[in-house]
Order: C-alpha cells, then sequence, then structure tokens
C-alpha cells in the first residue's frame, strides 16, 4: 500500500461549479479497490481490528436494512484504518438454502420440470450454475454503497475452506455427543417439503375457528376446545388439571374419541390451565410441541394422521383429503352426531406461515438432527455475564439472556438438496457412521449417506472463523480473530448471534467470536411504519443513489442509526444530506479559492484573531466528540455533531466572518486562509467514513495528497481557547438577534440597511466589519435616523429603517395578530379554568390545551416587543 505522504501536486486545483455523485463515485471506487487499500495483510504489526459482514443471501438483493447496516459498518473500519489499524471488513455470501433451492425449482417449473425430473446430483449442479449466473447481485451493489470491503478474502458459506468447517464441526460435535438423532416435534412447511427454523416461520393474525367438541358418552364426556379439528384423528388423550374436581372422577379412565374405534385415557398434567376453556384439552402428540411433551411424560402414543404433504393418511373417509378440506369434512360428520358444542367464526389467531412460500406451517412429529445446545447455550451466556462479551446498548443483554437461558435444542437436518449434506453414513445392519473431512466414508453394498443438509444457520454460526481459515490455524484466523464487533440487527439476536457464540466459544477454546456486539435497530419510513415489499412504502436504495449519490443515503441512515432504536427514513431526509454534500463541496470550492491552504505549519495562535482560535477551539471540541460517539455506538449523534460544526460554524459562520479578513488580504487573510486549510483538513476526514466520495475529491484536492482512505485519523491536539469562543458567542448573539428583528419587520436577507453599531468597550469592537458584512448593515450617513435601536451582548444596535418599510401598514398586521394571540389565550384560559371541562376531558386533550396556552403568551411577548422596536409614524 502506497504511503499517504507523498505530495501530489494537483494539475488542477480548481473544482467544478457543481458536484456530481454519478461522475465520481465509480470511479473513485474501482480505485480504492485497485490500489489496495481495503485488503488486509496479516503480517502487519499494526494492532488488528476486524468485522466480518452478516453474509447476505445469494438470492438477495440490497435494500435499506442492508444499507444502513453496511454504513455503520464501513464507518466503523474506515475510522480504524484511519487510526492506523489493519482493518479488515471481510465480506461474502450464505448460500440461503431454501431460498436458493425454491428459485432453481421455480425455473425448472418454467420448463416443465421438476428436482426430481434431474436428480439430486444434476440439480445440485443447476444450482451451482443458477449461482453464477444470477447469485451474489448484492456484491456490485455494495461496490455502489461504498462498502470499503477486502474482496482477495470474499468467501461464500458453501465453498471448499467453509464445506471443510462445517464437517469439521459437525464431527466434534457429534463425537462430543452434542449432535444427536431423534423423534421431535418440528416447524414443516407442506410446500417446501422440509423442517424449517423458528426465524423461518412468521406468524401473522388470521381468520379461523374455534369448535369445541364433546368427547365420551353419558357421564364420561369431556368437551375441548381446537382451531384444528382435523388433528382430532391424532388425538391419544385428554389432559385435564391434576387438582380439578370436575374431571377427578374420569382421571385414569378411557373415553370414546368421536369419529374412530378408538379409545383415548384422561390424564392428569400441570401444564392444562384449569381457569381457560373448559380445563380439558385434547392431546395430539404427532402434531403439537406442547401435547408431545405432555405425551413423552405420559407414555402416550404419537400418530401421525399426514403425509409431508399435509394430506390425510389415517384410515376412514377422510384418507386423501388435504388438512383444510378434511378440516370442514370432520366438523360436518360431527356435527351430524350432536358433538359440536359451539363454533366461533371467525376466531382470530396466530398462525405461522412459511416466510419462503407464505404456506401455513404444520407442527408435526419427525425423525431429525439436534444439536444438544445446553452447555453450548451456558457458554454463551457465561462469555456476556463475564464480560469477554459486552451488548451494546446493554439493556438489550436482557433480551440475549432470556433466549440462551430458555433455548431449546436445535433441529439442523433439512429435507432438501441445496446445502451441506449431513456427514453421516448409514450401514445395512443399523450402523451409523459420521465422517469428518479427512476421512474415508465406508463403502459397500447396503452404505447410504444422510440424505438431508443442515440448516443454513449452522454454516452461518461458523461465519466469524471459518471465513477466516478455521480449522486450520492460518495467519488469517492468528491476527484477525476474534473479530471486535458484530453489528447486526437485534431482530436476529435470537436465531444468528447466539449460534454465533456458541459455536465460537466451542471451537476456538473458549475465546469468543466478538468483544462487542452491537445491535441496531430496523429501517422503517417516515411515519414509522415497517417498510415491506408488498406495501407502497419499499424503498429501493439505488433509486436514491441514483438521484441524490451514495453519501447522501450514507449520511441519512448514519443520523438515524440511535443504538437499538429503529431508524425512521424519508425522500426529505436524504434529499437534505444531498444539499449537505452540496455545501461542503461549495464552502470548500470557495475555500480553494480564496486561499485556503494546508501548506506549511500552524501559525502561533497569538498571531491569529479570535475568529480563528474560536474555530480551532471548536474543531479540537468536536473531534474529541466524535471519538467518544464513536467508542459507543453512537452514530446518530456523531453525524449530527459533524454536520452542525460543518454547516453551522465553519461554513455558515467561520467563513462568513472571515470573508472580510480574506478580501483585505495581508498577513491576517495568510493566516486564516492557514486555519481555514487545517479546519477543511480535519473535517474532511472526519466525515470521510460516512460520506467517502465527496470527502475522497475534496481532500484530495485540497491536500494533493493520494487518498483520504489512508490518511491519519484526526487527533484532539488539545488547543482550547474559551475566551475566544465566548467572544465568537457574543457575536454570534449579535447578529442572531440583529437577524430576528430584521425578519420581524420584513426585510429581505439582503436588503441593506443603515445602521449606527456602538461596539467601544466591548468584546465586539474587532468584529464590526464582520457583523455588518453579515447583516448587511450599511455606514450611517449625514440624514441617519435611528428609528429602531437594539440592545444586544453589551453593545447597542441602531438601524434607519425609514424607506424600507410602510410602519403603518406593519403596526396594523401586527395590531391583527396580537389581537388573534390574545383571543386563544382567553380561550384556553377558559377552558383551563373550568373545573367541569376539567373533570371530563381525557389527559392529551388537556395537554393539547396548555400547549396552545403556552405558544398564545409567547407570540404576545413576540409581536409586543416588534412593536415596541417600530419606529414612531
Amino acid at each position: 500500500m502506497t504511503e499517504n505522504t507523498q505530495q501530489q501536486p494537483a494539475s488542477n486545483p480548481e473544482l467544478p461549479t457543481q458536484y456530481a455523485p454519478a461522475e465520481v463515485e465509480g470511479k473513485l471506487y474501482e480505485r480504492w479497490v485497485e490500489r489496495g487499500y481495503f485488503t488486509a495483510d496479516p503480517k502487519s504489526e499494526k494492532p488488528p481490528y476486524t468485522i466480518v459482514i452478516p453474509p447476505p443471501n445469494v438470492t438477495g438483493s440490497l435494500h435499506l436494512g442492508h444499507a444502513f447496516q453496511h454504513t455503520l459498518m464501513d464507518a466503523l473500519t474506515r475510522r480504524k484504518r484511519m487510526q492506523g489499524y489493519e482493518s479488515l471488513w471481510l465480506p461474502g455470501m450464505d448460500h440461503a438454502g431454501i431460498a436458493t433451492q425454491n428459485k432453481v425449482e421455480q425455473q425448472l417449473g418454467g420448463e416443465g420440470k421438476s428436482r426430481q425430473d434431474l436428480g439430486r446430483e444434476a440439480f445440485v449442479e443447476r444450482v451451482w450454475q443458477w449461482k453464477e449466473e444470477y447469485g451474489g447481485k448484492i456484491l456490485g451493489q455494495m461496490r455502489r454503497l461504498g462498502d470499503g470491503v477486502d474482496w482477495s478474502r470474499e468467501r461464500f458459506t458453501m465453498d471448499e475452506g467453509l464445506s471443510r468447517a462445517v464437517q469439521t464441526i459437525f464431527k466434534r460435535l457429534y463425537d462430543d455427543e452434542l449432535i444427536y438423532r431423534a423423534e421431535r416435534i418440528i416447524n414443516w412447511c407442506p410446500r417446501c417439503l422440509t423442517a424449517i427454523s423458528d426465524i423461518e416461520v412468521d406468524y401473522q393474525d388470521d381468520n379461523g375457528e374455534l369448535v369445541s367438541l364433546k368427547y365420551g358418552e353419558g357421564d364420561e364426556t369431556v368437551v375441548v376446545a381446537t382451531t384444528r379439528v382435523e388433528t382430532m384423528l391424532g388425538d391419544t388423550a385428554v389432559a385435564v388439571h391434576p387438582d380439578d374436581p370436575r374431571y377427578a372422577h374420569l382421571v385414569g379412565k378411557r373415553i370414546k374419541l368421536p369419529l374412530t374405534d378408538r379409545t383415548i385415557p384422561v390424564v392428569a398434567d400441570t401444564h392444562v390451565d384449569p381457569e381457560f376453556g373448559t380445563g380439558a384439552v385434547k392431546v395430539t402428540p404427532a402434531h403439537d410441541p406442547n401435547d408431545f411433551a405432555i405425551g413423552q411424560r405420559h407414555g402416550l402414543e404419537s400418530l401421525t394422521i399426514m403425509d409431508e404433504r399435509a394430506v390425510i393418511t389415517a384410515h376412514g373417509p377422510f384418507q386423501g383429503l388435504d388438512r383444510f378440506e378434511a378440516r370442514s369434512a370432520i366438523v360436518e360428520a360431527l356435527r351430524e352426531q350432536g358433538r359440536i358444542v359451539a363454533e366461533k367464526r371467525p376466531y382470530v389467531h396466530s398462525v405461522g406461515h412459511c416466510s419462503r412460500c407464505k404456506t401455513t406451517v404444520e407442527p408435526r412429529l419427525s425423525l431429525q438432527w439436534w444439536v444438544r445446545v445446553g452447555p453450548l447455550a451456558q457458554a454463551a451466556g457465561d462469555a456476556v455475564r463475564d464480560g469477554r462479551v459486552k451488548i451494546h446498548p446493554q439493556d438489550m443483554s436482557r433480551r440475549y439472556f432470556d433466549w440462551v437461558d430458555n433455548m431449546h435444542d436445535w433441529c439442523i437436518s433439512r429435507q432438501l438438496w441445496w446445502g451441506h449434506r449431513i456427514p453421516v453414513w448409514y450401514g445395512p445392519n443399523g450402523e451409523v457412521v459420521c465422517v469428518g473431512p479427512d476421512e474415508q466414508p465406508p463403502s459397500g453394498e447396503g452404505w447410504t449417506q444422510e440424505a438431508d443438509v443442515l440448516d443454513t444457520w449452522f454454516s452461518s454460526g461458523l461465519w466469524p472463523f471459518s471465513t477466516l481459515g478455521w480449522p486450520e490455524r492460518t495467519p488469517d484466523l492468528e491476527k484477525f480473530y476474534a473479530t471486535d464487533v458484530l453489528l447486526t440487527g437485534h431482530d436476529i439476536i435470537f436465531f444468528w448471534v447466539a449460534r454465533m457464540m456458541m459455536f465460537g466459544l466451542y471451537a476456538m477454546d473458549g475465546e469468543p467470536p466478538f468483544h462487542t456486539i452491537a445491535l441496531t435497530g430496523l429501517v422503517r419510513d417516515e411515519h414509522g411504519k415497517k417498510m415491506s415489499k408488498s406495501n407502497p412504502n419499499s424503498v429501493d436504495p439505488l433509486d436514491w443513489m441514483d438521484a441524490y449519490g451514495s453519501d447522501a443515503v450514507r449520511f441519512t441512515l448514519a443520523r438515524g442509526a440511535n443504538p437499538g432504536a429503529d431508524v425512521p427514513i424519508g425522500e426529505d431526509w436524504v434529499q437534505a444530506s444531498r444539499n449537505f454534500a452540496n455545501k461542503i463541496w461549495n464552502a470548500t470550492r470557495f475555500a480553494l479559492m480564496n486561499g485556503a491552504t494546508v501548506e506549511g505549519e500552524l501559525p502561533d495562535p497569538a498571531q491569529m484573531s479570535a475568529t480563528d482560535r474560536w474555530i480551532l477551539s471548536r474543531l479540537n471540541t468536536v473531534v474529541a466528540e466524535v471519538d467518544a460517539y464513536y467508542d459507543d455506538y453512537q452514530f446518530a449523534k456523531l453525524a449530527d455533531s459533524l454536520y452542525h460544526f460543518a454547516w453551522d460554524e465553519v461554513f455558515d459562520w467561520y467563513v462568513e466572518l472571515s470573508k472580510t479578513t480574506y478580501f483585505a488580504g495581508g498577513e491576517q487573510a495568510r493566516i486564516s486562509g492557514r486555519v481555514l486549510g487545517e479546519v477543511l483538513d480535519v473535517t474532511l476526514r472526519l466525515l470521510h467514513p460516512i460520506v467517502p466520495f465527496v470527502t475522497e475529491t475534496l481532500w484530495t484536492t485540497l491536500t494533493g495528497k493520494e487518498s483520504v482512505v489512508i490518511a491519519d485519523w484526526p487527533a484532539d491536539s488539545g488547543f482550547r481557547d474559551k475566551a475566544a469562543e465566548q467572544e465568537i458567542e457574543l457575536v454570534q448573539r449579535v447578529v442572531t438577534e440583529v437577524r430576528r428583528f430584521r425578519s420581524d419587520q420584513g426585510l429581505q436577507p439582503g436588503q441593506k440597511v443603515p445602521a449606527r453599531l456602538t461596539l467601544d468597550g466591548t468584546a465586539l469592537a474587532p468584529h464590526e466589519a464582520a457583523i455588518r458584512q453579515l447583516l448587511r448593515l450599511q455606514p450611517e450617513g449625514e440624514e441617519f435616523s435611528a428609528t429602531a435601536t437594539l440592545p444586544v451582548a453589551g453593545a447597542t444596535v441602531a438601524l434607519d429603517l425609514s424607506g424600507t418599510i410602510d410602519v403603518g401598514a406593519e403596526r396594523k398586521r401586527l395590531a391583527k395578530d396580537l389581537a388573534a394571540a390574545e383571543k386563544e389565550k382567553a380561550q384556553a384560559h377558559g377552558k383551563l379554568g373550568n373545573e367541569a371541562f376539567l373533570a371530563k376531558a381525557p389527559d392529551n386533550v388537556v395537554d393539547k390545551i396548555r400547549t396552545r396556552l403556552a405558544k398564545a403568551e409567547e407570540d404576545i411577548a413576540r409581536i409586543t416587543a416588534q412593536l415596541e422596536r417600530l419606529p414612531q409614524e
């Protein structure tokens, strides 16, 4: 990597009159990549700083959630690189088992084929072809955003190295008896024909029906209620609470199960809530997780009454019906027998749906592979409790502990063809052999490999160390593990974060995969509503990048990023960020045209004006603030601090206050030019991690150096000048107060007004020329007449408004406004003084009236002051 100390005189230091992001962003990014700025060196003696990107799905494209998190990760790694760290941001993609297989199956369906027509081997080859042709679209979009990732280390969860890591850890967990095979209730998708994880189930309120059924005969009857009547064909018991006197005479007896030739026992179980419904529940162990647990406790039979496509397999007239068809048919049959006690339609209840195909998920008893998470989850909890891993914001720790302290064993097998095939072979005599990556699988007649593949979260759970070469002790692993921070949304803390913690601690001898978990919120629209592709509020960030530039999108997202909180975003805000980029551009262009320079040492503060000392003092304060905010992951605060410092203090105040100095020329102009160059240099470096493109263009033009990407991060020099800060604050008070008065009088911003300034004996005296320039105040002439006098900050500003405003018309306008404000005050006072009204009115209504009263009183004071300041007619 080229050192950034080499001075390179710019052949054309002038900037175009307007900033055109589309003309510079792509070229700059490719230059950064070609020069190797983002490529990390494991042999470097610099301290490491590592972030691994949460791997997006190979099927995915950049959405605002990605753009949000990528902006923050990029800002962290760019800053650390500038601070002298060997900064690695490692990119890659997840093979996304179900999503990718569905894409290819849809493609095959368009050809009139199915995966079964191709067979497993040919189908997997077809998926690889799809991945090469269509997958990874998001990687190009990440370049558009400006992601400073190390493309030389790009990984894919199905590549050779990561596949070796998956097989290695599976073998170790299996040998340690932390992986096992068993029948349990799982989430099953009858469309995708696979088990799916909790995160792949979307719950939504559906209109269903609640049906109450009568089981048994005569005195031995029990009424149960269910939303899934079809599952009664698989009931193997009715459960009641052991202390419920209504059913004490039935516990231990068997009662008739309608529509079948079976009787089922009544069992007593403390899981049953005697206060809910009738206090009796039907037990279907093969089709409900709670019922399965009851069945285990009481040794009940588990009867599977549906096949993998949710078609009824139980003997009888309902065999062959789809589950929903069977539901209606069974209700009708029970009604004919007089077994229906009550029906409630519609009955709104939460129903799980497959996140991929939206099919209603079916709880199903199935033989699957599981991770025994007990000891792994214990270690994941301990790592946070003992401080090895910090969660930010800290109040999110409770949600983390709620999950890891109550985690159930994890179903890791999926009935798919695309994914890491489970490395287990079954022999002809019931043998089960787990094979590691360097072992030969058993061969011979009757040996077959497990058909299932592993849950996608299994391989992505290894991401922080498998991407660095584990299980080999590679230079990358030695240098860059553990990673420094995991920055991700709080919505996947349960699924991805916890799995990485468990696997990282297990595989890396107790060393956690990251030192900090920085949790973000979710991006929402400007009204706080969730963005969704199915809603009209969904936004493609690439559209905004095309319209306003990538920097504008990045700055908007960073400015909304409060730790753990959701991020509202609207197009107006992106436009405002575009305006900020333009402001930076125009102000830097002005500065370059008026002598701003970084050449030579900064002059001695004793030679500087108070304005120069003030801006340098403020600059160092902002450097310290920004560092503190970065270290606390307070992106919104650091972005806001930089915005107001750059726009308000540097461009609106310092540049304007210094214009008279620049135009006057001489030594003081040279000194101010050097100060302005310093301020711009530091400000652009501070802004660079969030808005990399515009700052690169401006900084290289200002300094003539190679790239701000590899520039030094600014350090707080410790220089503070409180006296200068107080002096300029007085100037700001005078200018602000007179501007407000001018606005109140209806004067145009550029309209010049004769004025007499009495500044003698105050700290304002040296700033008279600047004050006049900022306020458009002309020197007093021979016919000057002070028609309005403003005492402010120990000084007096007398204005001659004769000829500039129609005093009579202005008095009439203000009198009308004053009357309206007094009427509003009287009405609000009247309501708040009415005890009967206060007793009945809601709190929010009373609060609104109090707000109206306060606003009216404020308006009265303001208008009265304006009237008093008007010249006499």
